[in-house]
């Protein structure tokens, strides 16, 4: 069976069924990257050394998100 013939299967099923695949697919897409975290790791490690050594200006949370 190939993609279209699922997708279509997948749309005869209720609302609630398909919210359980939509769930179920995404979470199979969402797996932890441990060289991601790893990166992640070090990279918050660098910044907040860099500001304990004075390196890295501080601004407020509500500054950082206004212009978002």
């Amino acid at each position: 069976m190939g993609t279209m013939e699922i997708m279509a299967e997948a749309l005869k099923l209720k609302a609630s069924e398909r919210y359980l695949l939509i769930d179920f697919l995404y979470q199979s897409l969402d797996k932890p990257d441990a060289e991601i975290d790893r990166v992640w790791q070090e990279e918050a490690m660098r910044r907040v050394k860099a500001y304990d050594e004075g390196r890295l200006e501080c601004v407020s949370m509500e500054e950082a998100f206004r212009d978002l």
